[in-house]
């Protein structure tokens, strides 16, 4: 189950987002898994409904869930050819910003390399990540 950090500077919607997206990378969730209600999964993350409706509609607008009328949300079947060039713009210019970060730290390449590897086999179920 996806895990909120209440003191986190990350807005819970997003921390959701990040959540589900992990489960769906990790296996846990899979393609036509329905997840919990909008009501339900506020319930379980103790969060204001409205919160978890707008990581719901933002999760569906970036094809990761659909929901169907009376029936419920499920996680999509990710396609690779329907990926979205604008939301890869926007990670190409985080990661940017990340660099140019740990740049301006004096990390080295090197040591951003060790990281990715880390949390990518964390993600991928490998090994643990902290």
């Amino acid at each position: 189950m996806v895990f909120i950090n209440k003191t986190s500077s990350k807005p819970y919607y997003e921390q959701l987002m990040l959540g589900i997206k992990e489960e769906i990378i990790s296996g846990l969730l899979k393609p036509g898994d329905q997840l919990p209600s909008v009501r339900e999964m506020a319930r379980q993350l103790m969060m204001n409904p409205n919160t978890v409706s707008k990581a719901y509609k933002l999760l569906e607008s970036q094809d990761v869930i659909i929901t169907v009328k009376g029936k419920g949300t499920y996680i999509k079947t990710i396609d690779q050819e329907l990926r979205n060039e604008s939301q890869i713009l926007k990670l190409k210019k985080q990661l940017n910003d990340l660099v140019i970060e740990a740049n301006y730290l004096t990390i080295s390449k090197a040591e951003m390399n060790a990281w990715l590897e880390e949390i990518y086999n964390h993600l991928k179920g490998e090994s643990r990540c902290d």
